[in-house]
């Protein structure tokens, strides 16, 4: 047996069949399915899997001979046996079957007629008529079945051509919608984006206007200023910590084309007197009129606390 001459099936080795062993460790080690990737010990168990269970392996359909050509993946079968080209194919296999029995039956009820004639009673013809007739009425039932069936897979293909449609037509709306919500946002952030530096310039105008319009609305133009300090304490704090030493008031007038003043007040006291008084000063300022005014500045100043 050892002696005997042997040819690889796998390749096209050939030698003796007590060195075939060694072959296949050493050149055929582990084959692989070519369709799944699955490997195996041995050719055998590879060639029972590709026939029986690999679920990516194309095979044809059953009723190939019958004329249902398609060949699909093993997994798909179940799907392809219940498609609607699978059931035309199988309906036409029953009707051709039926057709041949319903042949086959008058055929052979026309010669045990003439026989029976001869030699037998006429019951023969009626009993092998009864005998098929419920093998007819099967056949035409599963006929009737797969009929309905073929029908209902039509009718369920039509109705998912129409919702694909639906869909498709649906997907397009929303990518048309989005598209314009997309540009919409695009112009939105474009204009954000104009408008922007106008808003950061807006801001800091009224971030310049804001001491004039509050220095407007206690502005005196008769010579007077009363002027009311508001948060002492807090002020106060500041100033004897040296934060902000001294507070401004408000700018007023002498007339309204006269000098234009302010005091300037040290709550912790200022030169001779910190820490023990508060220090309060005229402070001539530049105004919009100094060029028709009398300079220096002579008048007296009255400051008044109450």
């Amino acid at each position: 047996m050892k002696s005997l001459s042997i040819t690889c099936s796998l390749c096209l080795w050939n030698g003796l069949f007590k060195d075939y062993e060694e072959h296949l460790k050493t050149t055929h080690t582990n084959p692989a399915c070519e369709f799944c990737g699955e490997k195996f010990d041995s050719k055998i168990r590879l060639d029972e899997h590709k026939q029986k269970l690999c679920t990516k392996i194309i095979v044809p359909c059953a009723l190939k001979e019958y004329g249902c050509s398609n060949s699909v993946c093993r997994a798909q079968l179940q799907d392809h046996y219940l498609s609607y080209s699978h059931q035309k194919t199988l309906a036409s296999i029953m009707h051709r079957f039926a057709s041949r029995t319903t042949n086959d039956q008058h055929e052979q009820g026309s010669g045990m007629d003439v026989d029976v004639g001869q030699s037998a009673p006429s019951s023969i013809t009626t009993t092998t008529n009864e005998n098929v007739r419920p093998q007819m009425q099967e056949v035409y039932e599963t006929i009737n079945i797969l009929t309905n069936e073929t029908q209902t897979l039509s009718d369920h293909t039509q109705y998912l051509s129409s919702e694909s449609i639906r869909l498709q037509s649906s997907t397009e709306s929303v990518t048309q919608e989005l598209s314009s919500l997309k540009l919409s946002i695009q112009e939105r952030n474009s204009f954000l984006n104009d408008v922007k530096p106008n808003q950061n310039i807006v801001q800091e105008n009224v971030t310049t206007l804001k001491p004039k319009t509050d220095n407007m609305q206690y502005a005196s133009y008769d010579g007077t200023l009363i002027w009311k300090i508001t948060n002492f304490h807090e002020k106060m704090m500041d100033a004897q910590s040296e934060r902000q030493t001294s507070i401004y008031s408000p700018p007023f007038y002498s007339s309204f084309t006269g000098y234009k003043m302010r005091a300037r007040l040290y709550l912790n006291g200022d030169g001779n007197a910190p820490r023990t008084h508060m220090s309060l000063f005229f402070v001539l300022m530049r105004g919009p009129n100094d060029a028709i005014l009398k300079f220096p500045f002579n008048y007296k100043v009255t400051f008044c606390l109450y």
